[in-house]
């Protein structure tokens, strides 16, 4: 068990933990309406929007993560507008600001010569580099985020469910959509720090597939994902101290490894669950 605890002795090691098992959780949580809504590409293009506001931010000398999140909501928000108009689709709506975000982005970080090491950490993630007011930023923008879909719970499920049976209740559906936006884009800031806008998105989809395969209750689905997610988190985080690889990815393949079991053993919808009966009912067929 020494080596639980060892790492553990470290002051980063333990705020790490405490962002890991924080930002997993949510990511989640959030993702589970990504994955149900199909809305993966989404949060993609979101991770990837906020870099102009990270190279601005810089730029002007501010705090990055105040930059990131002002570009996620403007971007969001930008989306919902465009592709309520009816004249484009949602994902024409998402390509193009995606397309135009990163471009900008990209252009004023060519801009500053000691981009390289200087953001390389918004890129990739930096998990054991996360200090007390980033922890403490991570917790409030976290439990806010948590909060709201607490308190949304019913509106959010109508809406990710039956969009017809949301408008003839009289939900204010484009409201909630926007809100929608804006929470994710809030949840792929709180995640910069851990694992990078690279590796984010496969955060926010991975541990939410990997409990759609066991359940189709939302409620469950959430629940099951938290626990992938913060195992993940968890396991990752030792993975990349043990072997000295980045954070990020390790957490990232430990919940695809979980999606991978998953996928071939869950009950009822794994593939060898399905394929078993399967080959029964053709060998009782036989004479």
């Amino acid at each position: 068990m020494q080596w639980l605890t060892d790492p553990l002795q470290f002051a980063f090691m333990q705020r790490g933990l405490l962002a890991a098992l924080m930002v997993g959780t949510l990511c989640s949580i959030v993702g589970c309406y990504v994955v149900l809504r199909s809305m993966a590409f989404l949060g993609d293009a979101l991770a990837h929007a906020i870099l102009p506001g990270v190279a601005i931010a810089y730029l002007l000398n501010g705090n990055l993560l105040a930059g990131a999140l002002i570009a996620a909501v403007a971007v969001s928000l930008l989306i919902g507008f465009f592709s309520q108009q009816g004249t484009i689709k949602e994902d024409t709506a998402i390509g193009i600001l995606f397309a135009a975000a990163l471009a900008l982005g990209v252009a004023l970080i060519s801009s500053i010569r000691t981009f390289a090491v200087d953001l390389s950490h918004i890129l990739f993630g930096n998990l054991l580099g996360v200090s007390p007011s980033d922890l403490i930023f991570t917790a409030v923008l976290s439990a806010a985020v948590l909060l709201t879909i607490l308190l949304l719970y019913r509106p959010f499920l109508v809406i990710s469910f039956d969009p017809v049976l949301a408008a003839t209740l009289h939900l204010p559906v484009t409201l909630l959509r926007n809100l929608m936006l804006v929470l994710l884009g809030v949840t792929i800031v709180i995640s910069m720090q851990t694992v990078g806008v690279g590796l984010v998105a496969a955060m926010l989809v991975t541990p939410a597939a990997a409990a759609y395969l066991f359940t189709r209750r939302l409620s469950t689905m959430m629940i099951l994902s938290a626990c992938f997610g913060a195992l993940s988190s968890l396991g990752g985080l030792y993975i990349s101290y043990y072997a000295n690889i980045a954070s990020g990815s390790a957490i990232v393949l430990v919940a695809t490894v979980i999606f991978l079991v998953g996928f071939f053993f869950a009950p009822r919808r794994g593939l060898i669950w399905r394929w078993l009966p399967s080959t029964s009912v053709v060998r009782q067929s036989k004479p």
